[in-house]
């Protein structure tokens, strides 16, 4: 049965799609990470490294649900053999078995939101020849500035994802902050790629912050500075994790690659200069 967290009549349930190592040393993903550094974050989270030191991750997806009201999933996983993280992703991923074991339909899911179009986020979005939603009933929330960047972030991604999603009429467009419902808002985090965006539950004094990659490994929460060699804008990605961290002051993390899906938020001293992103409120379809 799949991890879940409660926040009032909140409930965040953690799918896991495939899990397995890095395709690259962690030292060359976190090039700024010193030994202390890796002795913290291996301490805090200690399934995240093999014992010949390489990075094992999972990868994962959310579901947030109000009682038994609709679903919004978080991501869309590595996919089925053929989608686009097949050339270095553990596929096929096991979506569909996880949503099952959750109680959840793919019919019951009525929105998407993609934190951002690496492939191991949008496996599962369309799936087949030709590509259809796999979540027929989902709107598909997608930060404009992550559109704008697709082809440059895989040029497969334009007919690929977003054809079939305009042609479905499933694709919705967000222009920076978005609230979905008031206890469920949309931030945008930019830096790891272009239209990088983040969600933020709440319920009382409780905060979850789902983060997707605005940080993808614990050596980021022991030190919010590092940057990661996959980020298209290191120092933005700097800003955007250390304004949701410390602006939203979530209680809770929910990480699609740290070891456990569920963290809390450790409290860090002030470091260098940092911005809250200023959000715009506007939505459309497309």
């Amino acid at each position: 049965m799949p991890l879940s967290r409660t926040l009032g009549c909140i409930t965040v349930t953690a799918l896991t799609d495939g899990e397995g190592a890095f395709f690259q040393p962690r030292a060359e993903a976190f090039p700024h990470a010193t030994a202390a550094h890796w002795r913290e974050a291996d301490r805090l989270d200690p399934a995240s490294v093999t014992v010949d030191g390489q990075w094992w991750l999972p990868f994962r997806s959310f579901a947030i649900r109000a009682d038994d009201g609709p679903v919004t999933l978080v991501d869309a996983g590595i996919g089925p053999t053929d989608a686009p993280a097949a050339s270095w992703a553990p596929v096929p991923g096991r979506m569909p078995a996880e949503l099952a074991a959750a109680g959840i339909d793919p019919a019951d899911v009525d929105t998407v939101v993609l934190t951002h179009l690496h492939s191991d986020h949008i496996g599962w979005a369309v799936t087949g020849t030709p590509g259809r939603p796999y979540f027929p009933n989902a709107s598909y929330l997608v930060q404009r500035a992550e559109l704008d960047a697709a082809e440059t972030i895989n040029p497969g991604l334009p007919a690929g994802l977003i054809a079939p999603l305009r042609a479905a009429g499933q694709l919705r467009v967000v222009d920076g902050e978005a609230t979905l419902t008031p206890a469920v808002r949309l931030l945008s985090t930019p830096g790891h790629t272009p239209g990088h965006q983040s969600v933020l539950v709440t319920s009382a004094d409780d905060r979850m912050l789902l983060t997707g990659d605005l940080l993808v490994h614990m050596v980021q929460l022991v030190d919010p500075d590092l940057a990661y060699a996959h980020e298209v804008d290191p120092e933005q990605a700097r800003r955007s994790r250390l304004a949701a961290l410390r602006t939203h002051s979530p209680t809770l993390l929910a990480t699609p690659h740290l070891g456990a899906p569920f963290t809390p938020t450790p409290p860090h001293p002030a470091r260098g200069d940092h911005e809250v992103i200023a959000p715009t409120r506007r939505l459309a379809g497309q």
